[in-house]
């Protein structure tokens, strides 16, 4: 028999050099499309080699997504994320064949291990996310399940279509609806009852439904979704960024706070922001009646 892929694929050294030395202007994944238009970054998740499996992920494509919003940390060159899916459809999770199989592999192997250092693996991805200062924009139209549909909900802001079906069906496949921080984030995002009813039962969360419950910040026509995410994420690019930062930083980090110690946190953020030359920049062409030109620092 074949050995399984390895569950925690390296990255590539081509495609993901140190943080540190990254030139977003010149970036070629291998497992999805990139492109960069100003300071907006657009991911288009494809799998063009298999367009009937609606953009499936792979090993190789969640390592690659999580190491490259790693290194979005570290970019100056793009302020916003916007991503999307290929063909009319976000995506479908993890690719039954190339992932799910393997995984049973190492669970009749026995090796526990493996098992567990893919689905660590699968979550660093959403802690990157969350932890990359770039506002996130998830264009979502047609199919978006799985690992899909969590890379929706781990996005900052979320655009879907009429066509769009959210699933989190983990359970349809004998696993938990506990995945990827999804117990955590998603009651969150519509509440409680609504987040243990998709949980459990894995059905599809209806376009009206996501936008009536809070899980779409706006409905846009499918030939319009893209644009219209691309549009809102260039003008937070144009906004002041390092505050930007600063307001998601505070989001996630709060959700473990008391209201006191968030209230403290606040306050020693906007300090900081105070601070920043955005902040003077404003305050004067407020007094001159002119629109601020944030620069971001």
């Amino acid at each position: 028999m074949a050995s399984s892929p390895d569950p925690t694929p390296e990255p590539n050294p081509e495609t993901i050099p140190d943080a540190q030395r990254v030139d977003f202007t010149a970036y070629r994944p291998h497992h999805f499309r990139w492109t960069l238009a100003g300071k907006v970054a657009t991911v288009t998740l494809d799998r063009p080699d298999r367009p009937d499996r609606k953009n499936p992920l792979t090993f190789e494509s969640y390592a690659e997504l999580r190491d490259t919003f790693r290194a979005l940390a570290h970019a100056d060159d793009v302020k916003a994320v916007v991503i999307t899916g290929a063909g009319g459809n976000f995506c479908s999770g993890g690719d039954v064949h190339e992932i799910i199989g393997p995984l049973v592999r190492l669970q009749e192997a026995g090796d526990t291990g493996g098992l567990l250092a893919f689905t660590r693996m699968t979550g660093d991805l959403v802690k990157a996310m969350r932890a990359c200062p770039q506002p996130i924009v998830s264009a979502v139209d047609g199919v978006c399940a799985g690992a899909g549909a969590i890379i929706a909900m781990a996005s900052d802001l979320r655009f879907g279509t009429p066509e769009s079906r959210v699933a989190f069906l983990f359970v349809r496949v004998g696993l938990a609806g506990a995945d990827m921080g999804a117990c955590n984030i998603l009651p969150r995002l519509i509440g409680a009852g609504r987040a243990a009813e998709l949980l459990f039962t894995g059905r599809a969360m209806t376009a009206e439904e996501a936008e009536r419950w809070g899980f779409y910040n706006r409905m846009c026509p499918a030939d319009r979704v893209l644009a219209e995410a691309q549009a809102l994420a260039a003008s937070l690019a144009d906004g002041p960024t390092f505050a930007h930062a600063m307001t998601k930083r505070c989001i996630h980090q709060e959700w473990s706070q008391s209201i006191d110690e968030a209230i403290e946190a606040e306050a020693q953020a906007q300090a900081i922001c105070m601070q920043t030359r955005d902040f003077a920049r404003a305050y004067r062409a407020f007094a001159a009646r002119q629109t601020p030109v944030f620069e971001g620092n």
